[in-house]
């Protein structure tokens, strides 16, 4: 591994670190590596303590409009590593006892203050009266940066990720309060259009959404859908 210096930064000029391909390490993950040494977002949230790039992708969201609001129960669906639960919890103060944050993954996360996570399938058929019971009331937001895990056949991991996604809004269905919101992770392309008359069927607004956050290389965009219609009962 090296360090070089290419056009673009400070001056004209930025550090670059390359990665020599070990014996051991295939070509695609040494490519990995060196995207992840050299990506802005990754050397951001090392230095500022967050769990994850992604930490970047809901405060900047959260940003422009202005979801996580102190006290609310927030549920975070594919949690790990945690960079999504830690900046819901910064924001709505459950380390400090205001609101709460609880979170899912099929990965272990370390601990996280004011945040309640489970090692558990979303897809199990018990996940979703786990999360209820440990939400322990109606949610003001349901967020899911959940991904499947990939096969390689382009068509068939996005329909996986289409599946999560409608899975993901059956449940903010039956935990949300009147006016809450849910946001999902979905990548471009066909097939989510019934996803997305659903979602417009149930709030009051649906919006696609890129930030600038997410790699320029990435079809990944996410789903906000705001002012939940419940349900008469």
């Amino acid at each position: 591994m090296k360090t070089t210096k290419s056009p673009g930064g400070p001056g004209g000029r930025e550090l670059k670190t390359r990665v020599k391909t070990a014996r051991k390490r295939t070509l695609s993950s040494t490519l990995w590596l060196q995207r992840q040494l050299n990506d802005p977002y990754v050397v951001r949230a090392k230095r500022e303590g967050w769990r994850s790039r992604a930490a970047y992708k809901l405060l900047e969201i959260d940003e422009k409009h202005h979801l996580l609001q102190p006290g609310q129960r927030i549920v975070d669906l594919g949690a790990a590593p945690g960079g999504w639960s830690q900046a819901a919890a910064k924001k709505v103060g459950s380390a400090h006892g205001h609101g709460k944050v609880v979170g899912i993954d099929l990965l272990d996360i370390e601990p996280i203050a004011g945040v309640e996570f489970a090692v558990q399938d979303f897809l199990a058929p018990e996940a979703p009266d786990l999360l209820k019971t440990m939400l322990g009331g109606e949610a003001d937001g349901v967020i899911s940066d959940m991904a499947a895990n990939t096969t390689g056949h382009k068509k068939t991991d996005h329909l996986r990720i289409v599946h999560l996604g409608e899975l993901a809004a059956e449940f903010a269905g039956e935990v949300l309060k009147p006016g809450g919101y849910f946001l999902c992770k979905l990548f471009q392309g066909g097939e989510t259009g019934e996803l997305v008359a659903r979602l417009k069927r149930d709030y009051a607004v649906v919006r696609h959404i890129k930030p600038n956050s997410s790699r320029a290389d990435s079809s990944e965009l996410y789903v906000l859908a705001t002012g939940f219609r419940a349900k008469a009962t």
